[in-house]
């Protein structure tokens, strides 16, 4: 019987597109002149980028505004509950430690 691959959805698809412009685009600059094409695109395509991001800009700094306060307490939160001192005081001492070992290995080695 055969196997039935199921179709891909939307999403799938432009992770795919997205994977294969991303991993072919430095091949794409190797090639001569792509410089000079990648500029005509721009000059042609900025514009309507331009007046298009005009209508996603003012909706995602109102998210972004009403969502600030509630990660930057989380970030505070995180950084209350780790022992970020702590760990760093350990490593400071245990670097010493070796250095101090290695210290008297090598002055036992000399006499």
């Amino acid at each position: 019987m055969p196997v039935r691959i199921p179709r891909a959805n939307t999403t799938e698809l432009a992770t795919f597109g997205v994977a294969g412009v991303a991993g072919f685009a430095p091949f794409y600059f190797m090639l001569p002149g792509a410089e000079e094409r990648l500029a005509s695109q721009t000059a042609r395509w900025a514009p309507r980028w331009e007046r298009n991001v005009s209508y996603f800009a003012s909706p995602a700094q109102r998210i972004a505004q009403r969502v600030e306060p509630r990660v930057e307490r989380t970030v505070k939160r995180i950084d209350n509950r780790l022992p970020l001192e702590k760990v760093a005081k350990n490593v400071d001492r245990r670097i010493k430690y070796g250095i101090d070992k290695m210290d008297k290995m090598s002055n036992h080695v000399a006499k």
